[in-house]
């Protein structure tokens, strides 16, 4: 039988934490501490922690997790680069998973949209939608950021354009454009465009509930424990 996975929670009162707390009976675990930003955190009596509040309490988790010898599995997004700079410190000490997305749709998306990019070449142009509910505090997600880093690299190019208003000119043959949508209760949708003449593919992934986050992020945590210090992303979890 598997052994029963024992977390300590970051975020627990939040959307995500709280998915995590509905889903963990069925999924072999318990969260045996329960933090939230400002609080002393601490690994002790967890197999792992797990990070969904707010990119402001990054040092905090990333010192307690490194204090404790702690796997740790990160899901918040709107890193700058000193908190990033934290997270990829602490991997050198940890293992630590960090992913913008948690669903294993997504993460498909992101090979499908990746090797959709290096077939269609610079003759198609590249868009990306994304929507979330009106509670979400950062744009573009963080999904569509990975989305963006993955097609820079497909298509050789770091020309990236967020939104357009006004005379903004004819569109650059290299250019990535993103546009965030916020409303309403969406969970998540992401949709890649890939523009040419006179055909055009689109690639949408959309996600009716927290669940598969939840579920995502427990895989991730249970994954996690017993690897080597490095920084890993949801890829790795599922071996894509």
């Amino acid at each position: 039988m598997t052994k029963t996975l024992r977390m300590g929670v970051i975020g627990a009162a939040g959307r995500m934490g709280r998915a995590i707390s509905d889903m963990a009976a069925s999924e072999n675990a318990r969260i045996v501490a329960r933090f939230e930003v400002g609080d002393a955190i601490s690994a002790e009596g967890a197999d792992v922690l797990i990070d969904f509040s707010s990119a402001s309490a990054t040092r905090a988790v990333c010192a307690a997790a490194v204090k404790s010898a702690a796997p740790l599995v990160i899901g918040t997004t709107g890193h700058e680069d000193e908190e990033r700079g934290c997270i990829e410190n602490a991997a050198k000490t940890i293992p630590v998973v960090l992913a913008s997305n948690f669903s294993v749709g997504v993460n498909v998306l992101f090979s499908l949209a990746e090797r959709a990019a290096m077939i269609l070449g610079d003759s198609f142009d590249v868009e990306i939608v994304e929507a979330h509910h009106r509670m979400k505090k950062d744009a573009p997600s963080g999904t569509a950021k990975t989305l963006v880093e993955m097609l820079q690299r497909a298509r050789r190019t770091n020309e990236v354009r967020y939104g357009r208003k006004g005379m903004v000119g004819e569109r650059g043959s290299g250019e990535i454009g993103v546009h965030s949508i916020r409303g309403g209760d969406v969970v998540g949708d992401h949709t890649v465009v890939f523009a040419g003449d006179g055909e055009r593919l689109e690639l949408t992934h959309r996600a009716s509930s927290r669940e598969t986050f939840a579920r995502g992020a427990l895989r991730a945590a249970r994954w996690i424990i017993g690897k080597p210090a490095r920084l890993y992303t949801m890829r790795d979890v599922l071996g894509l």
